[in-house]
């Protein structure tokens, strides 16, 4: 007898559930197999590259990149458009840092006869009123003697220039060139024209504003040199604090002794300027050219500031009048000024300078040119000082350095 089959039991239809869940978990064993094999292939492909890189020596990898070339060229842009703007500004106020450069130097110049003071008991305010007092003194004696002297003397040459003039006409191939483009005449029209000056700086509103010009700028160097004398040791130790306290005893040391050179260049070419005005002066009344003695003199001792090229001038503007007056005296002239050229240069100016700057002819030569090519004579004339501060430098701690290496 069959037993009767339950009806609320439904039967099953599909596969069993346990079929799908061991074939659900085969499939994820095999899939973690096929995952630990290529993990397997690439460490064993990375151990290959590393082991053909290492072969190779490629060198070792550098630091990563901080910025981008965008930004790195952006801002790099931004940069040189600043310190394009920042030049310009400098440019536009180039008359005034020339005042402040020269009347530093002149402070500096200056600074050993105010220390020579000091060291007498004076007070620095005090060496400082005296010392620019005695400067303006000695400058306004100077020209109240020198400026009706060398007016009259001026007025003498440009009455005898025509005459001189007439002379050069006996040279046949000036003759031919002053028929071509009348040289002579036009010579002599703006030699005997009383308003040359007048003419130079564009009339007598030019004129004018020339003199106040002048005028503006030696007062503003006459204040700017008191100031600085003044508050040159305040100065000095403010800009030797920038320095690291480790190294501020070396740089105090540098400076004082770029200092000092100036100095002594200062009063040492104030010293070999007044040798060559009088013995300018004094074989001038001897060979016969007493009647512009002093101005010529004048002339001599005021270019022969300028390093090396100022005497050479000099002569040879006291030359050509000599020759003008008279052949023979400008022959005298011509010797005399290469002799005493020779003295001043193996006899007078070592002697002078060995104490403030010793450096090559040839470094002086090229600094006197670059000088006055960048800032005309005042560039000229801080050139030499510039330049020993540099070879100083240069010998103390950049040769001191490679020395060490």
């Amino acid at each position: 007898m069959t037993e009767r089959e339950d009806p609320s039991v439904e039967p099953s239809i599909g596969p069993p559930v346990d079929t799908e869940l061991d074939r659900a978990v085969d499939e994820a064993d095999d899939a973690a197999d096929r995952a630990e094999d290529a993990a397997d292939r690439a460490e064993h492909a990375e151990e290959d590259i590393e082991g053909h890189l290492d072969d190779r020596d490629l060198g070792r990898p550098g630091p990563p990149i901080g910025h981008s070339p965008y930004y790195i060229g952006f801002f790099g842009g931004l940069g040189a458009l600043t310190a394009f703007w920042l030049g310009q500004q400098l440019l536009s106020i180039g008359g005034v840092l020339v005042l402040i450069v020269v009347s530093m130097f002149l402070a500096a110049g200056l600074n050993p006869l105010v220390e020579w003071l000091i060291r007498r008991g004076l007070r620095r305010s005090f060496a400082v009123v005296a010392v620019i007092a005695l400067v303006l003194g000695t400058l306004a004696l100077f020209l109240s003697a020198i400026v009706p002297v060398i007016t009259e003397q001026i007025t003498a040459l440009t009455k005898n220039a025509p005459g001189w003039l007439d002379m050069l006409l006996e040279n046949k191939r000036i003759q031919e060139w002053n028929q071509d483009y009348d040289l002579i005449g036009k010579a002599k029209q703006y030699i005997e024209d009383g308003d040359l000056a007048q003419k130079a700086f564009g009339g007598v509103l030019g004129f004018g504003v020339a003199v106040l010009s002048a005028l503006a700028n030696t007062f503003i160097v006459v204040v700017l040199t008191l100031y600085f004398l003044a508050s040159l040791p305040t100065t000095k130790k403010a800009l030797y604090q920038l320095a690291p306290a480790s190294r501020r005893p070396r740089v105090t040391a540098l400076g004082d002794e770029v200092l000092r050179g100036i100095g002594g260049y200062v009063s040492g070419a104030f010293v070999v300027a007044v040798c060559a005005g009088v013995s300018s002066l004094i074989f001038l009344f001897a060979v016969g050219l007493g009647e512009y003695a002093v101005a010529l003199a004048f002339v001599v001792a005021l270019l022969d500031v300028i390093p090396m090229i100022g005497a050479t001038i000099g002569a040879v503007i006291v030359s050509l009048i000599g020759f003008a007056t008279d052949p023979k005296i400008g022959l005298a002239c011509v010797i005399f000024y290469v002799i005493y050229q020779q003295v001043e240069n193996y006899v007078v100016y070592p002697r002078v300078m060995s104490r403030s700057v010793d450096i090559p002819g040839a470094v002086i030569v090229i600094a006197a040119l670059v000088g006055g090519g960048l800032m005309g004579v005042l560039g000229a004339l801080m050139a030499v000082p510039t330049a020993a501060a540099v070879l100083l430098l240069t010998r103390e701690v950049l040769i001191r350095r490679q020395d060490q290496r």
